[in-house]
């Protein structure tokens, strides 16, 4: 079984380490800001981030309404759109959604996928997040799988099982030849919660996300195609613990990158730790 070899045979990337040549910041802002706020925020960073543009790969995450506005007063700055979310399927009779095509048309670059709040508070399936990454893979975007325990889970010794079948159920049938994915390791415990894991548990995660895509892509060089980030109450204060690991590639940091003090030092932080 995939997961079960997986977790037992992670020990190849504890002696195996890829340095990352760039690093991720992505900021989702979640259900925040209005169109008109989304361009303030934006006002005030974009001058100052675009110093570290050629080290850090800077996204932001807005509302689906403030996506345009964000494409627009971010072009030059070097900062990338991505979308919190995106259909299951390319069109149809789905009152309210919004396909990967759409988004794309709009300056969307990526697209997160499996958040915790949507896995919990919205009921989104297995199912659903895997036709998600097929979808937005093949209207050439790139996905952010998250993947992560709840609290009881880790306490029952589970974490790893329940990130590698995460993981599993995602990625059943895709085709990742010629691709590129982030996986984003984000605690669903810790969200929020102004608490991250520590740095050994971030990259003790890494280790077991990039065994499991290697027992389940034999065939490529994970380390080219999948790049692991860490989120869960990321800010100033922590994150060059995380920018500065050689086995993750940089963070999703939520309420933090609401503040342009925060974002700016944050994306400086990442900069200097490369």
């Amino acid at each position: 079984m995939v997961i079960a070899i997986a977790i037992l045979s992670f020990i190849y990337y504890t002696t195996s380490v890829s340095l990352i040549p760039m690093k991720y910041f992505i900021a989702n802002w979640k259900m925040n800001l209005t169109a008109a706020s989304t361009d303030e925020l934006l006002n005030q960073v974009r001058k100052s981030v675009k110093l570290y543009k050629d080290n850090v790969e800077i996204v932001v995450c807005p509302s689906f309404p403030s996506l345009f506005v964000a494409d627009k007063n971010s072009k030059e700055s070097g900062i990338r759109i991505g979308a919190q979310n995106c259909s299951w399927q390319d069109a149809g009779s789905l009152t309210g959604e919004v396909s990967a095509t759409m988004l794309k048309e709009m300056g969307v670059s990526y697209v997160i996928i499996g958040h915790s709040e949507r896995r919990q508070r919205l009921n989104e399936t297995e199912e659903m997040i895997n036709q998600k990454m097929s979808t937005v893979l093949k209207a050439g975007l790139v996905p952010i799988l998250c993947v992560g325990e709840t609290f009881s889970e880790r306490q029952e010794g589970r974490k790893d099982f329940v990130i590698a079948g995460q993981l599993e159920s995602a990625l059943k049938n895709i085709q990742l030849v010629g691709k590129k994915i982030l996986i984003a390791y984000e605690p669903v415990w810790v969200i929020g919660s102004g608490q991250a894991v520590k740095i050994d548990e971030a990259e003790h995660a890494s280790r077991v996300i990039k065994q499991v895509l290697i027992d389940l892509y034999p065939n490529i060089d994970v380390k080219q195609v999948v790049q692991v980030l860490y989120g869960g109450s990321v800010d100033s204060k922590n994150v060059s613990y995380f920018s500065s690991s050689d086995y993750l590639s940089g963070v999703l940091v939520g309420g933090a990158s609401l503040d342009a003090a925060e974002f700016i030092e944050m994306v400086k932080i990442i900069s200097e730790k490369k």
